[in-house]
């Protein structure tokens, strides 16, 4: 990948925790910086496709309600439970 020079301004709050991220995770505040940018231009990216087709979903059945989400959520805490202590019933 070509890097390109380029200068911006930076508060001094953002700057010291930049300074702090790098040095936690042994890498230079420039490396920090340029993941910073690549994050932020991925997620405000147009896409000229949609990520998935009307083909590629599907149907629920219906409204998806507040208890279907808190069983199912239930549901699988408890199966993750039942794994981790190797009860597989």
């Amino acid at each position: 990948m070509a890097l390109k020079r380029t200068n911006v301004y930076a508060d001094d709050s953002d700057l010291a925790l930049i300074k702090e991220a790098a040095a936690r995770l042994g890498v230079s505040e420039a490396e920090i910086i340029r993941e910073g940018i690549h994050r932020i231009a991925l997620a405000h990216r147009a896409w000229d496709e949609p990520f998935v087709t009307d083909d590629e979903t599907f149907d629920l059945g219906g409204p998806v309600t507040a208890e279907d989400i808190r069983a199912a959520v239930t549901d699988g805490y408890e199966a993750r439970e039942r794994r981790n202590t190797g009860d597989a019933a």
